[in-house]
C-alpha cells in the first residue's frame, strides 16, 4: 500500500516512538539517537542514548513542539548506560514513564519516572522495578483501571538470558523447531511503580493454533511490543528484528494468546524499525522510524508517521517501508 509518510523531527535523530493522546493532544515519547562513535555490534552498543525528549502535536499536520530534555541518564540514581525505548501512561493525574536502562553491572532493568504533566519533566524512582529485566516496555491502559506492561527484546535486549523470570547462567536460544522466545506481560500494581504479578509469556500462535517457532524469523517476536485495541480485539504488534518487519497478531484479552495475522510494515532503510499505533482525531496512525535522513546509519534514525488503515474484516493493510 502506498502511504505518504512524513518526518516529524527533521532537526534531530529520534526513534522508537511511543505515542498517546493526553488532554486532547498527541504526545510522542521517543528514544534520542546520537553519534557516540561506538562501533556497531549485535549487542547494540552503538545505540548509546543518554536522554529523552517529549514532543506534542495538536493536529497530525500541525507543528511539532519539542518540550526538551525531560529525563537524563545522569539524573537516574541506578544508571549504567543506554536509555532505550520508553513508554508513558497516565493514572489519576500523574504521568508514569517506563524506561529500559543498563544498571552498573550492564544488565538491563526497567525504571519508572513520574511527572505531573505529560511533557514532564520526569523524576526517576531511586531503584529499578523489582523483578524487571530486558527492554522495550509498552503500557496498555485497558480502560477498566488495569494497566499492563509488555516488555522484552532479543540479542542486545538480553531476553534470551531469562527463563521463567529467572536469570540463566548462560543465554539460551531454542532450536529452530521449538517455540520462539516470547515477549512478556505483567499487570502493574495500583501504585504504578511495580509489578502486581510475575511476568507471563505472550504467546503468538500460527494459523493452526501452534506457537510460532524460533526458526520462523519472518513472523516470530524479536522486540518492540505494542498493543492497541480495535473493535473490541487486542492487537499485539512487534518487530521481527533480524528480518526487519513489523508484524501483528490478534487476541481476545491482554494476556493472549494472540493469533498471527500478517505484516504491518515491510522493511525500512536501516537495520531496525520500531513503532506505535494510535488513534487521533478519528484516524489511525503508524508512528515508526527509518534511517533515510542519516544516509542509512542505523543508529541515527528519524521519526515518521503515516496513516494506518484496516480492512473490513479487521486486518491491517500492509504499508511499504521503503527498505530491502
Amino acid at each position: 500500500m502506498e502511504n505518504k509518510a512524513k518526518y516529524l523531527v527533521p532537526g534531530d535523530y529520534m526513534a522508537d516512538p511511543a505515542v498517546h493522546v493526553f488532554n486532547g493532544k498527541l504526545y510522542i515519547y521517543p528514544s534520542h539517537d546520537r553519534e557516540s562513535g561506538i562501533p556497531e555490534n549485535d549487542n547494540g552498543d552503538h545505540f548509546d542514548m543518554k536522554d529523552y525528549h517529549v514532543f506534542s502535536m495538536e493536529t497530525i499536520d500541525g507543528p511539532v513542539t519539542d518540550h526538551g530534555v525531560v529525563l537524563d541518564v545522569k539524573d537516574i540514581p541506578w544508571a549504567g548506560r543506554q536509555l532505550w525505548d520508553c513508554d508513558c501512561t497516565c493514572k489519576d493525574g500523574k504521568y508514569y514513564m517506563y524506561f529500559p536502562l543498563k544498571d552498573q553491572t550492564d544488565i538491563f532493568r526497567i525504571g519508572v519516572a513520574v511527572a505531573d504533566k505529560p511533557e514532564g519533566p520526569f523524576i526517576a524512582e531511586p531503584d529499578p522495578m523489582k523483578g524487571s529485566y530486558s527492554i522495550d516496555p509498552a503500557i496498555l491502559d485497558d480502560g477498566d483501571g488495569n494497566y499492563y506492561m509488555y516488555f522484552g527484546g532479543l540479542w542486545g535486549g538480553q531476553l534470551q538470558r531469562y527463563k521463567n523470570n529467572k536469570a540463566l547462567e548462560c543465554a539460551e536460544f531454542p532450536a529452530d523447531n521449538e517455540p520462539a522466545i516470547p515477549s512478556r506481560i505483567a499487570k502493574l500494581a495500583d501504585n504504578m511503580l511495580e509489578f502486581a504479578e510475575e511476568p507471563r509469556p505472550v504467546v503468538i500462535l500460527d494459523e493452526n493454533g501452534k506457537p510460532l517457532t524460533a526458526g520462523d524469523n519472518n513472523r516470530r517476536f524479536f522486540e518492540a511490543s505494542w498493543v492497541h485495541k480495535y473493535n473490541g480485539k487486542y492487537y499485539f504488534s512487534y518487530s521481527t528484528g533480524d528480518t526487519h518487519q513489523l508484524c501483528y497478531a490478534i487476541g481476545d484479552n491482554p494476556y493472549g494468546p494472540f493469533t498471527y495475522q500478517g505484516v504491518i510494515l515491510t522493511p525500512v532503510v536501516g537495520w531496525t524499525t520500531h513503532h506505535a499505533i494510535c488513534e487521533f482525531q478519528g484516524k489511525w496512525y503508524l508512528f515508526h522510524h527509518d534511517s533515510v535522513p542519516s544516509g542509512g546509519r542505523t543508529w541515527l534514525r528519524s521519526l515518521k508517521v503515516c496513516e494506518l488503515e484496516y480492512n473490513a474484516d479487521g486486518t491491517i493493510k500492509t504499508i511499504e517501508g521503503g527498505g530491502k
